[in-house]
Order: C-alpha cells, then sequence, then structure tokens
C-alpha cells in the first residue's frame, strides 16, 4: 500500500532561498538558536534537512532536530517525527511509535497529525494501536511538556 502523509507548508516556516550567501548566514542562525534550545528554530532545522535547504538531505539529522522540537511540545515537529517513523525516514520504519508521535501531535491540536494517525492505523493491528496508545500515554508521563496546555 502506498503511504501518502501529507507535509506541512514549508513557507509558514522555513523562509525562501534565493540568495545563498544570505541563505547560509539564515541557516547558521536558526542552528545557533536551535543550539541555545529554540524549539522554532529546531523544527525549521529539521525542515531545512528533510528538504535539502541550504544543506544536504539528511534523515538522520532531520528526526535529531524535529525530537528536540517535539519534546518541547512543538506540535508540528511532533507530526513530522511521526512521519519519519512512519516512512522510515532516518529511523527505522515503526508504525507503533509514529501513531504515539501522531497521537501527541493530534492532542496538541496538529490537524495534520490528526489525518496522518487515521492514515497509519490502515496498516496496523488492533494489538499494535492499543500499544501505540499506552506508548504515547508513558510518553506523556515521562514528559508532560510535551502537552501545550
Amino acid at each position: 500500500m502506498t503511504k501518502f502523509i501529507l507535509p506541512l507548508l514549508l513557507i509558514l516556516c522555513v523562509p525562501l532561498m534565493g540568495d545563498e550567501k544570505k541563505d547560509k548566514e539564515e541557516f547558521e542562525k536558526t542552528k545557533a538558536l536551535a543550539e541555545k534550545g529554540d524549539a522554532a528554530a529546531q523544527f525549521n532545522l529539521g525542515a531545512a534537512y528533510v528538504f535539502a535547504l541550504v544543506v544536504e538531505k539528511n534523515f538522520k539529522e532531520a528526526v535529531k532536530w524535529y525530537r528536540k522540537a517535539a519534546e518541547q511540545g512543538h506540535a508540528a515537529a511532533q507530526g513530522n517525527l511521526g512521519g519519519m517513523y512512519h516512512n522510515g525516514s532516518g529511523v527505522l520504519e515503526d508504525y507503533v511509535t509514529a501513531y504515539a508521535w501522531y497521537n501527541i501531535a493530534a492532542a496538541n491540536g496538529n490537524g495534520i497529525a490528526k489525518i496522518n494517525k487515521s492514515i497509519v492505523v490502515k496498516d496496523m493491528t488492533p494489538e499494535q494501536i492499543a500499544e501505540g496508545q499506552k506508548l504515547s500515554k508513558e510518553m506523556l508521563k515521562k514528559n508532560p511538556k510535551l502537552l501545550n496546555e
């Protein structure tokens, strides 16, 4: 079965690329902010690595930065991290973990994650779905900052 994951619109999260020197400077500023813990910058860095904006495509780096933002409650990063697990991009394909991240992102109001969760369940057994629900509860118990309240 072909997987269909709705992408986030990058126009909202990554500046349009054009001037190579300017783009590199913006990337370095974003990276510096990301390294200081800024969740939005971490999300943007993840997107830069997924879409090869200024840097070479690197799904493992994208997962690293999406995870950092996701762990701070960044709903779009949570949804994108779910997509990385769903597709096996930069991590082993894992529908249970994808479901858990989509579930948390959806709880944070990410509508795309809600749609993607309904897509991933079509390839999951009832036991896997229950495991995904359990995993998301465990993740929230371990890190309450995953939910934006």
